[in-house]
């Protein structure tokens, strides 16, 4: 039971993640703050996935040395 409540928990994040992620890539193209939506994207997916959390911190350094 617990697994399968993780499962789709895991499935949930990735669906909405993934979802964010493409509408912000999007955005980079038509109007929109994708530079928000890119990395909230990327914080919900970090929840549950190690490289959506190595890349939010490269964001995060990054933005910090263009200030």
């Amino acid at each position: 039971m617990y697994k399968t409540l993780k499962q789709i928990r895991r499935v949930a994040v990735a669906v909405v993640g993934f979802t964010l992620l493409l509408i912000g890539v999007v955005m980079i193209v038509l109007p929109g703050p994708a530079i928000i939506v890119i990395p909230v994207a990327l914080a919900i997916l970090g929840t549950e996935f190690v490289w959506a959390r190595r890349l939010l911190e490269n964001v995060k350094r990054k933005m910090k040395r263009k200030r």
